[in-house]
Protein backbone atom coordinates (compact mmCIF):
# COMPACT_ATOMS: atom_id res chain seq x y z
CA UNK A 1 0.00 0.00 0.00
CA UNK A 2 1.90 3.27 -1.08
CA UNK A 3 0.66 5.44 1.99
CA UNK A 4 2.21 3.30 4.56
CA UNK A 5 0.42 0.47 6.90
CA UNK A 6 -0.96 3.08 9.31
CA UNK A 7 -3.10 4.98 6.06
CA UNK A 8 -6.89 3.67 6.75
CA UNK A 9 -8.43 1.51 3.96
CA UNK A 10 -10.91 3.54 2.10
CA UNK A 11 -13.41 1.54 0.39
CA UNK A 12 -13.50 1.03 -3.35
CA UNK A 13 -17.08 3.50 -3.46
CA UNK A 14 -15.07 6.63 -1.38
CA UNK A 15 -11.95 5.98 -3.72
CA UNK A 16 -14.11 6.50 -7.03
CA UNK A 17 -16.06 9.98 -5.57
CA UNK A 18 -12.72 11.20 -4.71
CA UNK A 19 -11.29 10.33 -7.93
CA UNK A 20 -14.20 11.81 -9.93
CA UNK A 21 -13.39 14.78 -7.81
CA UNK A 22 -9.57 14.95 -9.11
CA UNK A 23 -7.71 13.34 -6.67
CA UNK A 24 -4.95 11.83 -7.51
CA UNK A 25 -3.55 10.06 -4.67
CA UNK A 26 -6.87 7.99 -4.73
CA UNK A 27 -6.21 7.16 -8.55
CA UNK A 28 -3.25 5.94 -7.30
CA UNK A 29 -4.31 4.19 -4.35
CA UNK A 30 -6.95 2.18 -6.88
CA UNK A 31 -4.83 1.35 -8.99
CA UNK A 32 -2.48 -0.14 -6.69
CA UNK A 33 -5.09 -2.00 -5.25
CA UNK A 34 -6.29 -3.49 -8.24
CA UNK A 35 -2.89 -4.39 -9.88
CA UNK A 36 -1.84 -7.29 -8.18
CA UNK A 37 -5.17 -9.16 -8.63
CA UNK A 38 -5.53 -8.39 -12.22
CA UNK A 39 -1.78 -9.34 -12.94
CA UNK A 40 -3.01 -12.80 -11.17
CA UNK A 41 -6.23 -13.51 -12.84
CA UNK A 42 -4.97 -12.66 -16.54
CA UNK A 43 -1.15 -14.48 -15.80
CA UNK A 44 -2.72 -17.67 -17.08
CA UNK A 45 -4.94 -16.49 -19.85
CA UNK A 46 -2.35 -14.75 -21.98
CA UNK A 47 -0.18 -17.77 -23.91
CA UNK A 48 3.13 -18.07 -23.83
CA UNK A 49 3.37 -17.21 -28.06
CA UNK A 50 1.70 -13.82 -27.31
CA UNK A 51 3.74 -12.76 -23.97
CA UNK A 52 6.07 -11.11 -26.21
CA UNK A 53 3.37 -8.95 -27.72
CA UNK A 54 2.16 -7.62 -24.36
CA UNK A 55 3.43 -8.24 -21.57
CA UNK A 56 1.35 -9.01 -18.80
CA UNK A 57 1.76 -5.76 -16.64
CA UNK A 58 1.57 -3.45 -19.11
CA UNK A 59 -1.98 -4.93 -20.36
CA UNK A 60 -2.75 -5.01 -16.93
CA UNK A 61 -1.57 -1.22 -16.37
CA UNK A 62 -2.97 -0.08 -19.72
CA UNK A 63 -6.56 -1.32 -18.79
CA UNK A 64 -6.69 0.54 -15.65
CA UNK A 65 -5.58 3.44 -16.85
CA UNK A 66 -8.09 3.25 -19.71
CA UNK A 67 -10.77 2.18 -16.82
CA UNK A 68 -9.80 5.02 -14.59
CA UNK A 69 -9.50 7.70 -16.97
CA UNK A 70 -13.67 6.90 -17.65
CA UNK A 71 -14.43 6.88 -13.91
CA UNK A 72 -16.98 9.27 -14.43
CA UNK A 73 -19.05 6.91 -16.61
CA UNK A 74 -18.70 4.23 -13.93
CA UNK A 75 -21.66 3.40 -11.70
CA UNK A 76 -21.17 1.62 -8.48
CA UNK A 77 -23.45 -0.81 -7.95
CA UNK A 78 -22.26 -2.86 -4.98
CA UNK A 79 -19.15 -4.45 -3.61
CA UNK A 80 -17.22 -6.17 -6.04
CA UNK A 81 -18.78 -4.67 -9.03
CA UNK A 82 -15.25 -2.70 -9.65
CA UNK A 83 -13.21 -5.73 -9.55
CA UNK A 84 -15.68 -7.21 -11.70
CA UNK A 85 -15.61 -4.85 -14.24
CA UNK A 86 -12.32 -4.72 -14.20
CA UNK A 87 -11.94 -8.62 -14.99
CA UNK A 88 -14.16 -8.01 -17.73
CA UNK A 89 -12.48 -4.92 -19.35
CA UNK A 90 -8.67 -6.68 -18.85
CA UNK A 91 -9.81 -9.74 -20.60
CA UNK A 92 -11.93 -8.18 -23.42
CA UNK A 93 -8.08 -6.14 -23.76
CA UNK A 94 -6.63 -9.52 -24.08
CA UNK A 95 -9.12 -10.58 -26.45
CA UNK A 96 -8.07 -8.10 -28.66
CA UNK A 97 -4.30 -8.63 -28.31
CA UNK A 98 -4.96 -12.24 -28.94
CA UNK A 99 -6.59 -11.39 -32.30
CA UNK A 100 -4.35 -9.07 -33.53
CA UNK A 101 -1.36 -11.25 -32.72
CA UNK A 102 -3.59 -13.64 -34.77
CA UNK A 103 -3.17 -11.58 -37.66
CA UNK A 104 0.61 -11.54 -36.88
CA UNK A 105 2.84 -14.75 -38.54
CA UNK A 106 2.96 -17.48 -35.30
CA UNK A 107 6.22 -17.63 -33.85
CA UNK A 108 6.77 -20.76 -32.08
CA UNK A 109 8.96 -22.59 -29.98
CA UNK A 110 8.15 -26.03 -29.73
CA UNK A 111 9.97 -26.31 -26.47
CA UNK A 112 7.56 -24.08 -24.93
CA UNK A 113 4.59 -26.10 -26.10
CA UNK A 114 4.12 -28.55 -23.56
CA UNK A 115 4.31 -25.58 -20.88
CA UNK A 116 1.18 -23.73 -21.87
CA UNK A 117 -1.84 -24.64 -19.52
CA UNK A 118 -5.63 -24.33 -20.92
CA UNK A 119 -6.53 -21.66 -18.32
CA UNK A 120 -5.49 -19.76 -15.67
CA UNK A 121 -3.62 -20.62 -12.60
CA UNK A 122 -6.90 -21.30 -10.71
CA UNK A 123 -8.61 -23.17 -13.72
CA UNK A 124 -5.25 -25.27 -13.69
CA UNK A 125 -5.43 -25.95 -10.18
CA UNK A 126 -9.09 -26.89 -9.63
CA UNK A 127 -10.17 -27.70 -12.99
CA UNK A 128 -12.38 -25.16 -15.46
CA UNK A 129 -15.76 -26.66 -14.28
CA UNK A 130 -15.19 -25.95 -10.86
CA UNK A 131 -14.07 -22.45 -11.25
CA UNK A 132 -17.25 -22.13 -12.93
CA UNK A 133 -19.04 -23.37 -9.98
CA UNK A 134 -16.93 -20.56 -8.16
CA UNK A 135 -18.18 -17.88 -9.87
CA UNK A 136 -22.05 -19.04 -10.13
CA UNK A 137 -21.57 -19.47 -6.28
CA UNK A 138 -20.16 -16.22 -5.71
CA UNK A 139 -22.74 -14.30 -7.55
CA UNK A 140 -25.48 -15.94 -5.26
CA UNK A 141 -23.52 -14.50 -1.86
CA UNK A 142 -24.71 -11.66 -0.22
CA UNK A 143 -22.76 -8.29 -1.22
CA UNK A 144 -20.58 -8.73 2.30
CA UNK A 145 -19.90 -12.32 1.85
CA UNK A 146 -18.54 -11.79 -1.82
CA UNK A 147 -16.59 -8.72 -0.83
CA UNK A 148 -14.85 -10.82 1.78
CA UNK A 149 -13.96 -13.72 -0.19
CA UNK A 150 -12.93 -11.43 -2.86
CA UNK A 151 -10.89 -9.40 -0.57
CA UNK A 152 -9.33 -12.64 1.58
CA UNK A 153 -8.24 -15.08 -1.23
CA UNK A 154 -8.26 -13.14 -4.61
CA UNK A 155 -7.29 -9.92 -3.57
CA UNK A 156 -5.03 -10.99 -0.12
CA UNK A 157 -5.25 -8.92 1.80
CA UNK A 158 -4.40 -8.89 5.57
CA UNK A 159 -7.24 -9.48 8.10
CA UNK A 160 -6.62 -5.95 9.34
CA UNK A 161 -6.80 -4.72 5.92
CA UNK A 162 -10.04 -6.70 5.17
CA UNK A 163 -11.48 -5.61 8.72
CA UNK A 164 -11.30 -1.97 7.13
CA UNK A 165 -12.96 -2.64 4.21
CA UNK A 166 -15.54 -4.62 5.89
CA UNK A 167 -16.36 -1.92 8.29
CA UNK A 168 -15.41 -4.68 10.91
CA UNK A 169 -14.22 -3.56 14.62
CA UNK A 170 -10.80 -5.91 14.69
CA UNK A 171 -8.96 -8.26 12.52
CA UNK A 172 -10.43 -11.46 14.10
CA UNK A 173 -13.94 -10.34 13.63
CA UNK A 174 -13.25 -9.96 9.72
CA UNK A 175 -11.41 -13.53 9.70
CA UNK A 176 -14.52 -14.78 11.32
CA UNK A 177 -16.95 -13.12 8.37
CA UNK A 178 -14.55 -14.50 5.71
CA UNK A 179 -14.69 -18.17 7.64
CA UNK A 180 -18.16 -17.99 7.31
CA UNK A 181 -18.25 -16.57 4.34
CA UNK A 182 -16.32 -19.57 2.60
CA UNK A 183 -18.40 -21.80 4.03
CA UNK A 184 -21.49 -20.09 2.61
CA UNK A 185 -19.22 -20.32 -0.71
CA UNK A 186 -19.11 -24.21 -0.33
CA UNK A 187 -22.11 -24.77 0.27
CA UNK A 188 -23.29 -22.86 -2.62
CA UNK A 189 -20.98 -24.53 -4.63
CA UNK A 190 -22.55 -28.00 -3.93
CA UNK A 191 -25.71 -26.86 -4.57
CA UNK A 192 -24.83 -26.16 -8.17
Amino acid sequence: MPDGPSAPLDSTAVLIQRVREGDKDSLERLIQRHLAPLRRYVSGRLPRWARDLADTDDLVQDTLLRTFSKMDSFEVRGVGALQAYLRQAVMNRLRDELRRKGRAPALVDVDEQHLVGPGSPLEEAIGAEAAARYVAALARLEPEEREAIIGRVEMEYSYADLADVLGKPTADAARKAARRALLRLAEEMKSL
